[in-house]
């Protein structure tokens, strides 16, 4: 009978098969890459670039905006001159950028600014004036929300 697989991630379990073993040191070089690649970037150029691929001389990398992704570019020559110290990517000859917004912004908490007894005074009177009965209704509705 068949042992089941196990979904373990320790240590012991990294000994057990060769595929997650590459696996785990194909994603610990491309961490280590990554690291060095920010590195070599302008600090203010760091937030939200990442590391993708970098394949025969081709560095790859991913901006969050546009305006990253051009300064990014703009500036090319200036990384690739630093990127070529490290030895893992000495021989770095294009830079690609590509835009890859944010799955997930952060969202704004709306809260509602309270009416004034001044505002609602005003709308009631705008609301007096008023021939049609929905929009007067409207108007009235809205100066009932005042700040006591």
């Amino acid at each position: 009978m068949k042992k089941k697989a196990s979904l373990d991630l320790t240590p012991n379990a990294t000994r057990q098969g060769p595929t997650l073993r590459s696996l785990l040191s194909k994603a610990e070089l491309h961490h280590q890459v990554e690291r060095q690649v920010l590195a070599a970037l302008p600090e203010r150029l760091q937030y939200g670039v990442r590391f993708v691929s970098y394949l025969d001389g081709e560095l790859t990398l991913s901006a969050e905006s546009a305006t990253v992704a051009t300064q990014l570019r703009y500036r090319q020559h200036e990384i690739m001159a630093a990127l070529r110290e490290q030895s893992v990517l000495e021989f770095v000859w294009k830079l690609k950028v590509k835009v890859i917004p944010a799955r997930f912004a952060a969202e704004t908490v709306r809260h509602a600014k309270t009416l004034s007894n001044e505002n609602a005074r005003l709308l009631k009177e705008e609301a007096g004036h008023t021939k049609d009965r929905k929009l007067r209704e409207v108007l009235e509705k809205l100066a009932s929300h005042t700040k006591d």
